[in-house]
């Protein structure tokens, strides 16, 4: 391959040369920062990744005059420096320039077992890493009588060769190994899943060895100024005297950094240097605008910096320092805010496995829920109410979950599930609830009879046994691992106060009870967005009215039921609307095909023909004809609403009695109640009239006047296209995201699990529809819907109440869309209104930059 070398194939790091991070990547970029403020850094040579991907292809760079810019004899390393420091790159290599005549000298200067220590290294890593040679025949590097010999012998004989002697050769090798390993498949498939680009380049830097072998005043070390996991100011790290790279592993020369009663610490060996490196960590922290962490090498008392990287970092711990930086006015709040990512906010609000503790996984799945929990197994609601009234802390393993598990749900710290997805029965209560969840542990295999969990690696663990489940990275975990408690601190409530003064679309919650409400209030979502009223139905004393309700054999039978379910139901909305103070509320009406009530098995079956004093043949003849065979599709939602009135006519009273008697108390109340599984406008008409008939005959019986809203659950496809008539009957339009995706695509959200990951990987689907927004499918429908609804009733709401409203790609499309707000879990709610201020701020900064409008303003 043809090349002209210019002096643009490398550079000299100085305060004033042409070092950009696009060009020659981050850690030769931090380098020159750490150049510009005067801290010790060995001489470098920065190589850009134009000469790499050169090198690569066979070129051959003059490493002769890149030595030349050092000291003669000056060992050097070579370091990756690829655009982002999360997509790795290749080992460094130290100790190039090491031979036999630099052997000699070094040992004459640092002594025999220095100088071989050196050396030995080099071989090794040369051998191994440069040269391909067996590992096995490099495993000593100890500097042993003979060691040395025996591995320059070695080296010959695999290579059929002498291990070169020209530093020059050297160093060619080296950065040719280590360009056409950044090239090679693996590498590039490896950095392509952490998000780099297809063509992502990598720079390379040579750096001056600065040795810290010679003697009790040298040696390597890392520090940071914060405790990675609190983030709390903190000096954290190791020193290590005869060493050249930072080891955080005790052992011969190991001391702490600051005074410490357990050992030495560098602080009282060696103040000085110790107080200079103090001084270092401040200028990073002022200059670089972060905490970082400093790789530094001190020579026979001598301080290096040899790079500064971003500390590593906790979700909690980053919260903390970007608050703290805004606070100390290193960076403004908005910056504070985008330096947080929205999902990292998910692991302060629950428990979470300390990540410093050890992790025996028992199998995975798909992290649903996040947080993490640890109890003993239980199979079943009943045994998990029962170990909650005991006062010990449980897991809920089941093959999926059902409605009637929402009881052992509540009672349970967290929930196991062999089947599922994301949005799967266990997914979303389990979100609801901020209940740590892992759905879809397919590598699990449930016994209910025997009461057992096999593990994919044959463990077996029986009801009792304890297990922990971590519903962020989802995973199972044996035994009872340490936690961390929630981070619900200062620094959480400054940097969402900071996100709420510049996002520019509303969040709501979804809450289906007072606790999920007080949860929403706590977390300062701007109402509720989606209340499920039929998650109140399954608590024991209202399941009875509910049954007796479906096997009425007349209206005149399901009013005398429903009469007992109207205070409970009144009950409920009152105390959602004194939690709210004042705030919107969106209740939608009666949603389940009735069969879900019903008991599953024979003994349920007769046990409820006890109750209602009915024969267990006719129990069993109306279960049987409650049955469908595809009841996501069936009676249900406001098909229910028209063929059995009663229940909306009952709910509708309970809201506008619950209305009148919590504006007495406190703010007024404007109920929003929202149809659910809209199809077409004449079901709007329908139940429209006859809620208006019962909110004239609540106002004329209690003398009370009130306002209330109406609309629609767009969730079929019918309803999204026939937008613009069912609009004229609607104050708002909410999109069920969820049954909306569902029906859309023709796939079952609980079952979708099971090949959606195949799907994925092979590229039918860029993403699981059902956990990200799709945007050009059910997205179209969306505008279509959108842009129907406006066009035919001015001042109509607009928003998503899916399992989509937590999330930052979705929030983005209700942006553009011009919706009104969000609805999501209420522990998702923090997550959504960070995401929802990282897209104002995004827009405000590419507005600057190109004098434009934003999606949101437009």
């Amino acid at each position: 391959m043809q090349h002209n070398q210019t002096f643009a194939d490398w550079a000299e790091i100085t305060p004033t040369a042409r070092i950009d991070r696009d060009s020659h990547g981050w850690r030769a970029k931090c380098l020159q920062r750490l150049v510009r403020l005067n801290l010790p850094v060995p001489p470098v040579v920065a190589l850009p990744f134009s000469t790499v991907r050169s090198i690569a292809q066979g070129w051959q760079p003059d490493t002769a005059a890149i030595l030349a810019r050092f000291a003669a004899g000056q060992l050097v390393s070579v370091r990756p420096s690829s655009e982002n420091p999360d997509w790795g790159g290749p080992g460094t290599i130290l100790n190039i320039g090491m031979n036999d005549a630099r052997h000699a000298e070094l040992a004459a200067i640092h002594g025999e077992d220095a100088a071989t220590s050196l050396y030995l290294r080099f071989v090794h890593t040369y051998a191994v890493h440069v040269a391909r040679l067996d590992p096995d025949l490099f495993e000593d590097e100890r500097p042993c009588p003979g060691a040395l010999a025996r591995a320059l012998a070695a080296f010959a004989a695999e290579s059929d060769e002498p291990f070169p002697q020209d530093p020059a050769r050297q160093l060619a090798d080296v950065l040719r190994s280590m360009a056409r390993a950044w090239e090679g498949t693996s590498a590039r498939l490896l950095r392509q899943a952490k998000g780099a680009p297809a063509d992502a380049g990598l720079g390379l830097v040579v750096q001056a060895m600065a040795l810290g072998v010679a003697g009790p005043d040298s040696g390597a070390g890392l520090v940071q100024f914060v405790d990675g996991v609190t983030g709390r100011a903190q000096v954290t790290g190791r020193f290590r005297t005869g060493m050249q790279m930072p080891d955080p592993v005790g052992g011969d020369g190991a001391m702490y950094l600051t005074r410490d009663p357990r050992g030495p610490s560098l602080e009282d060996t060696h103040p000085a240097l110790f107080a200079e490196l103090t001084r270092h960590g401040a200028a990073c922290r002022a200059r670089l605008r972060d905490e970082m962490q400093i790789e530094f090498t001190v020579q026979q008392g001598r301080l290096w910096v040899l790079d500064a990287t971003r500390a590593p970092r906790s979700s909690r711990a980053a919260v903390r320092i970007a608050v703290q930086l805004a606070e100390d006015g290193v960076i403004d709040e908005g910056e504070a805010v985008m330096r947080v990512q929205p999902q990292a906010l998910a692991e302060l609000l629950h428990p979470q496995v300390d990540p410093r503790g050890p992790r025996d996984v028992v199998a995975r799945g798909i992290g649903a829920s996040p947080g993490a929990a640890r109890g003993r197994i239980v199979f079943t609601s009943g045994a998990a109410s029962a170990s909650a009234a005991r006062g010990e802390s449980c897991i809920l393993v089941r093959r999926e979950t059902t409605p009637e598990d929402i009881r052992g749900m509540h009672a349970a710290h967290g929930v196991l599930t062999e089947r599922g997805g994301m949005t799967s029965h266990a997914a979303v209560i389990g979100r609801g609830l901020g209940l740590p969840c892992v759905v879809g542990a397919s590598g699990l295999r449930i016994d209910t009879r025997a009461n057992t969990v096999t593990a994919p690696d044959g463990r077996i663990f029986a009801e009792g046994d304890i297990l922990t489940v971590d519903g962020t990275r989802g995973e199972i975990l044996a035994g009872a691992v340490e936690l961390l408690e929630p981070a619900l601190d200062e620094a959480f409530t400054r940097l969402l106060e900071w996100a709420d003064a510049v996002r520019d679309i509303g969040i709501r919650a979804n809450a289906d009870t007072p606790a999920d409400a007080r949860i929403a209030r706590d977390f300062a979502a701007e109402g509720i967005g989606l209340c499920r009223t039929e998650h109140m139905f399954f608590e024991e004393d209202r399941l009875t009215a509910m049954r007796e309700m479906i096997f009425a054999d007349t209206a005149q039978d399901r009013r005398g039921a429903l009469e007992r379910l109207l205070p409970m139901q009144r009950a409920d909305f009152i105390r959602l609307f004194d939690i709210m103070q004042g705030q919107p509320v969106c209740i939608r009406l009666f949603d389940p095909p009735l069969h879900e009530f019903l008991p599953h098995g024979r003994e349920g079956l007769r046990n409820l023909a006890d109750a209602l004093d009915k024969p267990l043949s006719e129990i069993t003849r109306r279960a049987e004809a409650l049955a469908e065979y595809n009841p996501m599709l069936g009676m249900r939602g406001v098909r229910l609403g028209i063929t059995i009135p009663e229940i909306y006519e009952m709910q509708a009273r309970a809201i506008f009695e619950a209305t009148i008697e919590a504006s007495r108390k406190g703010a007024p109340v404007v109920p929003e109640i929202m149809i659910p599984l809209v199809s077409a406008r004449r079901e709007v008409e329908l139940v429209k009239a006859r809620i208006d008939a019962v909110a004239a005959a609540v106002r004329v019986q209690r003398g009370a006047r009130f306002e209330y809203r109406l609309g629609v659950m767009v969730e079929t496809p019918r309803a999204a296209l026939r937008a613009g008539e069912i609009a004229l009957h609607c104050d708002f339009l909410s999109f069920g995201t969820n049954d909306l995706t569902q029906m859309t695509y023709g796939l079952s959200r609980d079952d979708a699990g099971r090949f959606m990951s195949t799907y994925v990987q092979q590229g039918v689907y860029p993403e699981d529809p059902f956990h990200t927004l799709d945007v050009d499918g059910v997205g179209e429908l969306l505008h279509i819907a959108a842009d129907r609804g406006r066009a035919a009733r001015d001042g109509l709401t607009l928003s998503i109440c899916g399992e989509h409203g937590g999330n930052s790609e979705s929030i983005a499309f209700c942006r553009a869309a011009r919706f009104d707000y969000v609805s999501c879990s209420p522990f998702r709610v923090p997550v959504a209104r960070l995401a929802a201020a990282h897209l104002a701020l995004a827009d405000r900064a590419r507005d600057a930059a190109m004098g434009g409008e934003s999606p949101a303003a437009r």
